[in-house]
């Protein structure tokens, strides 16, 4: 027998960087929200992002250059007005995030630190430390908990139906099942690619917890989805040491000069070129017969970590990549002496439900907003535009799905 109904306002599916953004946009309109997330509050894909966001807040940026940076990225298959929104949002998300207290790197004068990455012609990418992610559910994770939102942790959503003008989600409660009415749906659940991963048999960053069921729930109810065949690889997972096998070296590592090689010693890539890029030249030398070779017989290319150091001064991998140095020093390899054997690793859903710029789905009272949709990053995304897409879109979803209950 389930327990009895709740009813709420606005009911957020997942409780990455998405959804908890979701929730505080929506209770600050004045909506009663409820999270529900499949385990604990904040564990999500948002958490492992470790290189940084995007936004145009540097000397001499603007979003329009950041607009067409991803565009050409997404072989211009993304929508030009998700896009716009994305980009043109970016300075009041790092301002919003800031006042919620995150801490992002700054320059000794005190301007925000930004540097170039993949795909870029301009340098945008701002960090809060190493693991920008970590540090953003960290803090919007207390944000949530304070704003009087209700959390259901360990609870995932078996079913949606729609009862009249508002829908009703079935939930189930650590195997207690409970149902929840409410006006409007945020979907904020992740594109589900350690599911797809370990279906294909291949490695992943994502979460464990990152699996396609309520993207799948909400095409099976009739939402419209585009590109779900496009999906990104990280050019740069780790292959060995064992223990490391699948880690992705974040892309700050090539924008801080780390330069790629084949097992004769020679680069064949831009490492600053846009992710797919990168991926493709790393699989085509391999193909090709020259790349290396891990000892338990895994292929893979040189990424040569030493020359960081070499162009910045002793000190600098220690200072800017302390997080990665560490992981490497625990499982025997020291970055800023020896070189890391990579291959790319399955990374993101470049497609997924189709939305506006306000993140409704083509589902009445159904919004969406990070990994789960389409339309925003094209067929391949630019690095650091998936922690911006979390914010801008979870909080315009957020905002809308208040609207509708008022």
């Amino acid at each position: 027998m389930p327990v009895a109904s709740h009813v709420i306002d606005v009911l957020v599916i997942g409780s990455g960087g998405a959804g908890l953004s979701a929730a505080l946009a929506a209770r600050d309109r004045g909506a009663s929200v409820l999270i529900a997330t499949k385990s604990a509050l904040g564990a999500s894909n948002t958490g492992r992002a470790q290189g940084g966001i995007q936004a145009a807040v540097g000397p001499g940026d603007t979003p329009e250059s950041h607009l067409a940076d991803t565009l050409a990225a997404g072989h211009d298959a993304g929508d030009p007005a998700l896009v716009r929104a994305l980009v043109e949002d970016g300075p009041q998300a790092i301002a919003w995030l800031a006042r919620h207290g995150v801490a992002f790197s700054t320059e000794d004068d005190g301007r925000y630190r930004v540097i170039r990455c993949g795909g870029a012609s301009r340098e945008r990418l701002l960090q809060a430390g190493e693991r920008t992610g970590a540090e953003m559910v960290k803090v919007l994770r207390a944000a949530v908990r304070g704003s009087g939102a209700d959390v259901w942790e360990s609870s995932t959503l078996t079913s949606l139906e729609q009862v009249g003008t508002r829908w009703r989600a079935h939930i189930d409660r650590s195997g207690i099942a409970a149902t929840v009415d409410c006006a409007a749906v945020v979907l904020a659940a992740g594109g589900g690619l350690a599911g797809e991963a370990a279906a294909r048999g291949i490695g992943s960053t994502n979460h464990p917890d990152a699996t396609p069921e309520v993207l799948n729930l909400a095409i099976a109810l009739g939402a419209e989805a585009v590109a779900l065949d496009s999906w990104q690889s990280h050019p740069t997972g780790s292959v060995w040491p064992q223990a490391l096998a699948g880690y992705a070296l974040p892309e700050t590592t090539r924008a801080y000069g780390a330069t790629l090689h084949d097992a004769h010693g020679e680069r064949f890539v831009d490492e600053l070129a846009p992710r797919d890029v990168v991926a493709q030249a790393i699989l085509d030398v391999v193909d090709a017969g020259r790349g290396a070779t891990a000892p338990n017989g895994a292929p893979g290319v040189w990424l040569d970590t030493s020359a960081i150091d070499r162009e910045h001064g002793a000190g600098f991998t220690a200072a800017r990549l302390s997080y990665v140095q560490r992981r490497y020093r625990k499982a025997g390899i020291d970055i800023t002496r020896e070189r890391v054997l990579v291959f790319p690793v399955l990374h993101y859903r470049n497609g997924g439900l189709v939305i506006d710029t306000d993140g409704r789905t083509t589902l009445p009272g159904i919004f969406a907003a990070g990994e789960i949709t389409g339309g925003v990053h094209g067929t391949n995304r630019l690095m650091g535009n998936s922690l911006l897409d979390t914010v801008v879109y979870g909080r315009r979803a957020g905002r809308a799905a208040a609207e509708v209950s008022r």
